[in-house]
């Protein structure tokens, strides 16, 4: 599976959180998505806004060339992520329990403030509830966590809902994560978000890419 090659994952994450500062400090508001081709999740909550689809990503040209294409939000920007050595002292920022981080969607573009991040394992991690819980149970962080699981098309989705403290910000906010099993190992699709406001206005994103999802 090749990939563009970009900066690796700790530069992306050093940058994001300086970012992410640098921002709560100022002030960001949403912008509007716009769009006449809409998705909502019914059944209520806060996933229920409309988003506007923009293209896909996973496959050729995508941004991220991945095992599954799925569907993106009008505006967000895919970038491939190349692992760092593993000598390096930042190589541990991009795998998280059974999987390593491949792709990292910014919402940024789209007047958010955060990122839908790709994470792949190898063929041998078994299935997506227990790649999802391996990933979910690294990040020492994180509680009340719930699992549920769902199809999109033919694949089984297992997805978890939890809380994360953060350190930097001083306070929890929610994170949600589902999972997928391709033939080249599981891939896990998180979202995060600077605060809980954040997260809410880009769970729509969520919601489409966790529907959409399928082998590319």
């Amino acid at each position: 599976m090749g990939r563009r090659t970009v900066r690796g994952p700790a530069p992306v994450l050093l940058a994001s959180v300086a970012l992410l500062a640098s921002l709560a400090l100022t002030g960001c508001s949403s912008e509007p998505g716009g769009g006449t081709e809409a998705d909502t999740k019914p059944g209520g909550g806060a996933g229920d806004k409309a988003v506007a689809r923009g293209g896909t990503v996973g496959g050729s040209g995508s941004g991220c060339e991945l095992p599954v294409v799925f569907d993106l939000a009008r505006d967000w920007k895919a970038k491939a992520v190349v692992p760092e050595e593993p000598d390096s002292e930042f190589a541990a920022l991009g795998r998280q329990g059974p999987v390593a981080m491949v792709c990292e969607i910014d919402a940024k573009p789209a007047g958010h403030i955060g990122f839908l991040r790709v994470w792949q394992g190898d063929g041998k991690s078994g299935t997506a509830r227990e790649a999802l819980e391996g990933f979910v149970k690294a990040d020492e962080n994180a509680s009340k966590i719930t699992y549920t699981e769902s199809t999109a098309g033919k694949l089984s989705v297992a997805e978890a809902g939890y809380t994360v403290h953060s350190k930097i910000m001083e306070e929890s906010r929610p994170a949600h994560a589902f999972a997928v099993t391709t033939p080249d190992g599981p891939v896990v699709v998180h979202l995060g978000g600077l605060d809980a406001q954040e997260h809410a206005g880009m769970l729509p994103a969520f919601e489409l890419a966790k529907r959409s999802v399928r082998l590319g």
